[in-house]
């Protein structure tokens, strides 16, 4: 089979490998699309994401769908031919303590698709063939096609920041920074039943994402921010841009911060953290919101206006490239 592998700072090849075989709680996926994440184009350029370092080479991927080429022997819930996206986390299975019971995202290992977090690394799903335990498969319903189900796992993650803010239902919502997460948690909001979602960013072509995706405002960054907002969505990931979102934020409001911030040290304007006592709290992937993805786009949660391009596998360095300069979702077609 055929694997888009990173090797290390600019180094991406199409590796061929051997065809896997399932064990008996396990599927044989056949890919069809693939989404590509800020961690893809991070590996692929700086041989990291966050402090996850590249220490040999790993397959990319983990926004994925396909459908099942066969099955291991003690499966019986699915069958080949089933159209399926994946929820690509394993967490350890520790016992989690009572402050965060239920929330497996942050178990303190969590080995996720296309992830050089933990030695050995965890290859991700943008290759010919994935072997997927039973557990981590999702069926996409009929009307679900595998690219909108490659679209599932960002969707789960912008319905967990949504749902870290609380009941948002009849009110107003705030998302700072237009890309594919920040979109998609405008469009997981007004699913969620918020009344009125606003959306900022610097860049035209995402505000016209995020307003095809639900935004019923949406501002230019460089102008002006709304104000006085209870709920905010963080979602650029700029520290610069805190001191803004958080003087837009109202007194006693709530701010999300779903953007990943750098890992290095990085001047920011917090004063209104404190004089106008918000609270600022952070948002990890998700639990099992990818299920009730699934079940929007089942609904007719339409987010075709998110996909900005589709490559196939073997253009996958030049899709990576692509993707590091759109505000858009660009996905690989992996067969």
């Amino acid at each position: 089979m055929k694997a888009v592998v990173v090797h290390g700072p600019g180094d991406i090849r199409i590796d061929h490998r051997p065809d896997p075989s399932p064990g008996p709680n396990e599927a044989l996926v056949a890919m069809h699309y693939g989404g590509i994440c800020g961690s893809d184009i991070s590996y692929a350029t700086h041989g990291h994401s966050g402090t996850a370092l590249l220490r040999h080479p790993l397959v990319l991927g983990h926004e994925v769908s396909g459908h099942i080429a066969a099955l291991g022997s003690a499966v019986a819930s699915y069958q080949v031919g089933d159209a399926v996206t994946v929820h690509p986390a394993s967490p350890s299975g520790e016992e989690l303590p009572r402050l965060v019971a239920g929330r497996t995202n942050l178990h303190r290992e969590v080995r996720y698709f296309g992830s050089a977090a933990f030695e050995p690394h965890e290859d991700g799903g943008f290759s010919t063939y994935r072997v997927v335990r039973v557990d981590q498969l999702r069926l996409l319903p009929e009307g679900v096609s595998t690219p909108m189900g490659a679209l599932a796992e960002p969707l789960g993650v912008a319905l967990h920041a949504v749902g870290r803010l609380g009941d948002v239902r009849g009110r107003t919502v705030f998302v700072n920074g237009a890309g594919s997460i920040g979109s998609l948690v405008v469009a997981a909001a007004k699913a969620r039943g918020a009344a009125r979602v606003l959306a900022a960013d610097v860049q035209p072509d995402a505000l016209a994402m995020a307003a095809a995706l639900g935004a019923d405002q949406v501002y230019d960054a460089t102008r002006e921010l709304p104000t006085d907002v209870e709920l905010v969505v963080e979602a650029s990931g700029v520290a610069a841009a805190l001191g803004a979102v958080l003087h837009a934020t109202a007194r006693g409001g709530t701010v999300v911060q779903v953007g990943n911030l750098s890992m290095t040290p990085t001047p920011a304007v917090l004063a209104d953290l404190v004089t106008r006592e918000i609270t600022w709290t952070g948002s990890y992937r998700f639990v099992d919101e990818i299920t009730e993805a699934v079940d929007l786009l089942a609904r007719g949660l339409d987010l075709e206006p998110l996909i900005a391009a589709t490559y196939d596998l073997d253009d996958a360095a030049a899709a990576i490239t692509a993707a590091a300069t759109t505000p858009g979702k660009v996905l690989l077609r992996l067969s």
